[in-house]
C-alpha cells in the first residue's frame, strides 16, 4: 500500500503541472532536437545549454519520452562532432603544456542549429559536458537503447573532460570562473563514470576516465569538504544548492553515507527558507530568490536517502511557485536575499523569466522519482506521454 504524502487534491495539480510541462516542452523543442531554456527570456532566447538540457532530457525520459530525450542527445552529438578537429586540438594543446584560454574552450550554451553564440556570455563551464554523459548513459540504460550511435561524440567529450577537469572555470550560474566548483567536479566525474560503466569507452581512453575520476574524488575529499559536507568550491566553507545534485540524481556521493546526509543538513538550514532554495547565500541576481530546480534537487536527494516525506513536501513548494497558466519561474521572489537588486535586473533583461524548461523538467523528475519511490497514492505520474 502506497504511503500518502501528499493531500489528493496537491497530487492532482502536480500531475497537472508534469502533464503541462511535458507538453510545453515537447512543444517547444526545435527540430533539430535543442531545448530552449526559457522561450521569452531576452539573455536566453535562442540558446540551448548542455547542462538545462541535460537535465531537461532526464526528465523527459524518466517521463516516459525517449523521442524527445534522443532527438536531444543526437543534438548534442551533432555539436561535439562538427568541433571534432577543435576538441582534438584543445586535447593536443593542453597535453603539451599549453591549456587554451577559457574563451577558446568549448562554450555553455549554442544556437538551436548548434552554432556559437555571437552575443558576449560566461561560457567556458565544464559541468554540461560531464552532465550531458550522464544523462545520456541514463537515458539508453531507461529504455533499453544502443548507444553507438553516440559514441565518436562521448569519446571526444571524454578526452576533453580528462585533460581539463581540474582547472577553474565558471559554475552552474555563470560565476566565479577563478575557481574549482564541486558541483562542476560532480557532474564531470558522473559523466566519466558512467561513460565507462556502459561500454561506451574503452581501452587507454577508459583507463584515464577511471583515473580521472578517482582523481576527482580525492580533490573533493580533501578540499571540497568542511565540517563534514560539500562545499561551493575547493577550500572555503560555504555551500551551494547546486550540491544537491552530487547526492540525486548524479549520485557521485552515496546518498546514505555521512558526507550526503551533511550535506543535505547544511543546504536545509543555511539556503531554505518554507521548502524554497537559494542558490547560495550572498546570492543578488534578481535580488536571490528561490529556485524550483533547486528544491527538486534538494527532494531528489532527500527521496534517495529515503526521505519520501520532505521530498513530497519540497515538491509540493515547487508546485505551488506555478503561474495561473501553470508556468513555472526561474525563481520566486518571495525570500529575497538582497531585494534592493531586484530592480536593477528587471531593467537589464525584464522580469524572470518564465517558463524555464528546465524547471517545468525538474518537477516531473521528482514527481516521477517519488512515485516510484511509492509515496504517491495515485494514478502514476510516469505513464508517459500522451499524443
Amino acid at each position: 500500500m502506497p504511503i500518502t504524502t501528499t493531500p489528493p487534491v496537491q497530487l492532482a495539480r502536480i500531475a497537472e503541472l508534469a502533464s503541462f510541462g511535458h507538453r510545453l516542452i515537447e512543444v517547444l523543442q526545435t527540430p533539430e532536437g535543442a531545448y530552449p531554456a526559457s522561450p521569452t527570456f531576452s539573455a536566453y532566447a535562442g540558446y540551448c545549454w548542455f547542462r538545462d538540457g541535460s537535465f531537461i532530457a532526464d526528465g523527459m525520459s524518466a517521463y516516459g519520452d525517449e523521442r524527445s530525450a534522443t532527438a536531444f542527445f543526437g543534438w548534442c552529438a551533432g555539436v561535439l562532432t562538427s568541433r571534432a578537429d577543435h576538441i582534438d586540438w584543445i586535447v593536443d594543446e593542453t597535453r603539451a603544456g599549453r591549456p587554451p584560454s577559457g574563451d577558446r574552450m568549448l562554450p555553455a550554451r549554442f544556437t538551436y542549429d548548434g552554432q556559437d553564440g555571437t552575443d558576449e556570455w560566461w561560457d567556458f563551464q565544464l559541468d554540461g559536458y560531464g552532465t550531458w554523459l550522464w544523462a545520456l548513459v541514463a537515458h539508453a540504460a531507461r529504455h533499453g537503447l544502443d548507444l553507438a550511435p553516440w559514441q565518436k561524440a562521448a569519446e571526444l567529450t571524454v578526452d576533453y573532460l580528462v585533460c581539463s577537469w581540474a582547472r577553474p572555470c565558471y559554475d552552474w550560474w555563470e560565476e566565479h570562473s577563478e575557481h574549482v566548483h564541486v558541483s562542476t567536479l560532480a557532474c564531470v566525474s558522473a559523466g566519466l563514470s558512467a561513460a565507462v560503466r556502459a561500454g561506451l569507452i574503452t581501452g587507454t581512453r577508459a583507463d584515464e576516465a577511471i583515473a580521472a575520476s578517482r582523481a576527482i574524488g580525492g580533490v573533493i575529499a580533501d578540499r571540497g569538504v568542511r565540517d563534514g559536507h560539500l562545499t561551493k568550491w575547493l577550500d572555503v566553507a560555504t555551500v551551494d544548492g547546486s550540491l544537491a545534485a552530487a547526492v540525486a540524481p548524479l549520485g557521485v556521493v552515496d546518498a546514505r553515507s555521512p558526507l550526503a546526509a551533511a550535506t543535505v543538513d547544511a543546504l536545509e538550514r543555511q539556503l531554505t527558507v518554507e521548502r524554497g532554495v537559494h542558490r547560495y547565500l550572498g546570492d543578488t541576481f534578481y535580488g536571490g530568490g528561490q529556485w524550483p530546480i533547486l528544491s527538486c534537487f534538494l527532494g531528489l536527494a532527500h527521496t534517495a536517502a529515503g526521505n519520501a516525506e520532505r521530498a513530497a513536501e519540497l515538491l509540493d513548494w515547487v508546485a505551488s511557485t506555478a503561474t495561473p497558466a501553470l508556468e513555472l519561474p526561474e525563481q520566486v521572489d518571495g525570500h529575497l536575499i538582497a531585494p534592493g537588486m531586484r530592480q536593477e535586473w528587471i531593467d537589464r533583461w525584464g522580469t524572470v523569466a518564465t517558463p524555464l524548461l528546465w524547471s517545468h523538467a525538474m518537477l516531473i523528475r521528482l514527481a516521477v522519482e517519488l512515485d516510484s519511490a511509492r509515496t504517491l497514492d495515485s494514478q502514476p505520474l510516469s505513464e508517459g506521454p500522451t499524443r
